[in-house]
Order: structure tokens, then C-alpha cells, then sequence
């Protein structure tokens, strides 16, 4: 049986140029930074405090997988 991942997403903002990421699954979840890497270590701290804070299901278990799912959208020149 597969065990259930908590899905994070993360989209680029072009305007802020950070990286923005929330989440369905971790009540509360809205953070950002400059880059993926940061985002992943400030998750790795948010996360188990969101889910302590709202009592959730699984702070009965040692860990639990995440899915980071970050999305970039650019423009190709195909032409030179």
C-alpha cells in the first residue's frame, strides 16, 4: 500500500522573485524564497510545527514524505 505524501506546490514569482509555496495538506502553510533549496529547509522546520499546531493525524507517525511540486513558467525565444 502506498503511503499518503503530503503535497506541497511552489510557483515562481516573477515580480517578487521568490518562490511561494502552500499547501491543501498543512493548514497554514504559506511561505516563500529566493530559491528551492531555502524553501525545502524553511519546509523541513514549518511543516512539523503547522502540523503540531493544528493536531493533525500524523504527528503520531517519525516522518512522513513530501512531494514539492514547483512550477516555473517562461517564455522560449525559437528563433534567433
Amino acid at each position: 500500500m502506498a503511503e499518503h505524501a503530503l503535497i506541497v506546490h511552489a510557483e515562481w514569482d516573477e515580480e517578487a522573485r521568490v518562490w511561494v509555496a502552500s499547501s491543501d495538506d498543512v493548514p497554514g502553510l504559506i511561505t516563500e524564497a529566493e530559491t528551492v533549496e531555502a524553501l525545502e529547509t524553511k519546509l523541513r522546520v514549518m511543516i512539523p510545527e503547522l502540523l503540531d499546531l493544528n493536531a493533525h493525524e500524523l504527528l503520531d507517525r517519525t516522518d512522513v514524505p513530501v512531494n514539492l511540486i514547483a512550477r516555473k513558467r517562461g517564455r522560449l525565444a525559437l528563433h534567433a
